[in-house]
Order: C-alpha cells, then structure tokens, then sequence
C-alpha cells in the first residue's frame, strides 16, 4: 500500500487497462477520479470511484475535471485511422495538458513498445506511434514529473512469466508479440507505483514481462533505468528519427504553448 494518498485521474477509466489502473490506485489507498464520455460507460467501474464526465477531444469540458487532482494516468487509445489517433491518442494528452494551466502534478503516461518506429507498415498506416510519440513530447515538455511506459502486447504472458523487465532505447520493431508481452494487470500496477516513486521520475521505459516470479518491490526496477535528459524530446536511447524542426506546424505550436505554461 501507498503511504501517499493521491487523487489520481484515470484518463482511459473503461478501457481494457484502465480499468485495472481504478482498481489498482484503489487498492493503494489512492482517491480515484474516472474520466468517462458517459455515465453509461462507467457501468462496472467499482463504487469507491469518483465519476466524472467529460471528452478528451473537447479541451473546453476538461477544466472541472483536472480541478484538485494530484496525478493523471492515460492509458487512453483510439482503435481508428489517422484523424482518430490524432485527435485522440495526442490530442486527449494535449487537452488534459492544457487544462491544467500550468499546474503541476504527476503523470503517468501509457503509449506503445515500437513508438519509434515510424518505417513499419502499421505506423504508415495509422500515424498511430507518431502521435502517440508526440504525446509523450508534450508530457516531457510540460515541467511535471512523470513516468513514460511502452507495454508489450497485452496478455499474450505464459503462466510463468511475471517478472517485470524495462528497457530503454525502443529496439523492438518486430511488430508482433516477438517485441515482448505483459498483463494488462501489471501494467497497471506499475503506472500507478510510478506515481509516488522517486526512481520513476522523469523515466521512459519499454515494460515487458520475462519467466520468472513477480517483484516484490518495484522501486529497485525504476531505479535501474536511466532518467530522461533535461530539456529532451525525446526518451534516453531513442532514435533522432522525428526532427522537431519537420513536426506539423499544430505540433510546434502545442510544444511552444506548453514551454510556455512550464515558465510559468
């Protein structure tokens, strides 16, 4: 259990790891805020969570939401093509961002192992690790102290397979669960551990899960990996393949307007 009491938003509360993300900040002693679209879609979400409606594409409802909270996960996602995962797999992070006005808290930010690959078939595609590497841009040049996670593919674990693993520099391109795979469960618990970890801060980091037992302690994991440089775009090890200079002229302007409230 956390010592620390937080209010925590879950950004992406009824998604297929947001919603252990409740259970599991819940289970901390955390206070939890679930960011939904409708009341209807809160239906399962446990009692002990504070439902709060509101939609990530609209910056304008986004204001009582962020109000008193000490902490956002985003383990949002669009399933779509490219105007989805602009809007919302970048655009929620950017409007909750914005919300804030400069206010300062944790993050926990869930994107994708593979976020730096921008030649494989499924990025042309969808602009899907794109936009989510932009996200994590905006999250870095915000000034808050966050923890930046790249899961593997989801539930594909053995029985076996509970120890958690991070990694660092985004070298898993294979696109397939060759890349490295993890429970939706333990993704949860280390996004919320890194809310309240002083080793997790201002970290990216792939998560995989590898044979063997599951940490009891999952400080000495985030304590093994190296923080992100100051004033970095980018995570440590990742590839100089997204030119700051080439992004949409959308992009810079949000990066520039984030500078902006971190001065503030």
């Amino acid at each position: 259990m956390s010592t620390q009491r937080l209010t925590v938003l879950c950004v992406g509360a009824t998604g297929s790891v947001g919603r252990h993300v409740v259970e599991e900040a819940l289970r901390r002693g955390h206070a939890v805020r679930a960011l939904v679209r409708s009341r209807a879609k809160a239906a399962g979400l446990p009692a002990q969570a504070q439902i709060v409606v509101g939609e990530l594409t609209q910056a304008d409802t986004l204001a009582p939401v962020v109000e008193g909270v000490d902490a956002v996960v985003f383990t949002h996602g669009s399933n779509g093509g490219k105007a989805e995962t602009r809007a919302i797999d970048y655009g929620g992070v950017r409007n909750v961002l914005f919300a804030l006005a400069g206010r300062k808290l944790r993050i926990a930010l869930m994107t994708s192992i593979g976020v730096t690959d921008r030649a494989g078939s499924y990025n042309r595609r969808t602009e899907a690790h794109d936009w989510k590497r932009r996200s994590e841009r905006l999250v870095r040049a915000s000034g808050n102290a966050y923890a930046i996670m790249r899961p593997g593919w989801f539930d594909y674990n053995d029985a076996d397979q509970q120890r958690l693993v991070m990694l660092q520099g985004d070298t898993r391109h294979a696109g397939t669960a060759a890349d490295g795979v993890i429970a939706r469960r333990q993704i949860a618990q280390v996004l919320v551990a890194s809310l309240t970890l002083d080793a997790a801060r201002n970290k990216t980091f792939e998560l995989v899960a590898e044979a063997g037992p599951a940490p009891r302690d999952l400080a000495p994991l985030f304590a093994a990996v190296k923080a992100d440089d100051t004033g970095e775009l980018d995570g440590v090890g990742d590839a100089a393949n997204m030119p700051p200079e080439q992004e949409p002229q959308e992009v810079r302007d949000d990066l520039r307007r984030i500078s902006i409230h971190q001065e503030n």
